[in-house]
């Protein structure tokens, strides 16, 4: 009696990016994001930063494109990270791809993570102003950005005030 044994293909998503970074460049881009790039350049590994943009491009589509095309996020939570829709709106496309499969590490440079978890502090500060706001801003787009910071919030990562980075390794 013969067996037979049927082979399986699989298929391996390749992406484009290793990491996509998420940050608030006002607080960190010039410090801590700059090092963190460099020492990710550095291990090889291929990593989306804003600053790859084209000159001319859509800069959301551009965005949304680069995030499906990364393996890994890092996502540096600071103070000011709720002020910025843009990083609010990109840590929902992020949450969105981590229930799919793609790691989302938050990374809490001088922030407490229950600021982010629970949304108090400059978090909370943050969403009542953009509520106020208004427009685009409704109440259903606030609950989102909301959820995706607890959830993001509730995942193993990195804080600065009980991890030293070392980045020149």
């Amino acid at each position: 009696m013969a067996s037979s044994s049927s082979q399986t293909a699989t298929t391996v998503d390749l992406k484009t990016y290793d990491v996509f970074i998420s940050f608030r460049g006002d607080d960190t881009r010039s410090g801590f994001t700059s090092h963190l790039h460099a020492a990710l350049k550095r291990s090889y590994l291929e990593t989306y930063i804003d600053y790859r943009i084209e000159k001319g491009s859509q800069v959301w589509t551009v965005l949304v494109k680069a995030i499906k095309d990364s393996t890994l996020f890092l996502v540096v939570f600071s103070e000011n990270y709720a002020s910025s829709t843009w990083c609010l709106n990109e840590l929902i496309e992020m949450m969105e791809c981590h229930e799919n499969g793609q790691v989302v590490v938050p990374v809490f440079y001088q922030i407490d993570p229950s600021h982010v978890r629970k949304q108090t502090g400059s978090y909370g500060t943050a969403l009542a102003k953009h509520k106020k706001q208004g427009g685009k801003n409704d109440d259903h787009k606030i609950q989102n950005w909301k959820n995706a910071l607890t959830k993001a919030a509730n995942l193993s990562g990195f804080s600065s005030t009980t991890y030293r980075f070392n980045i020149s390794n």
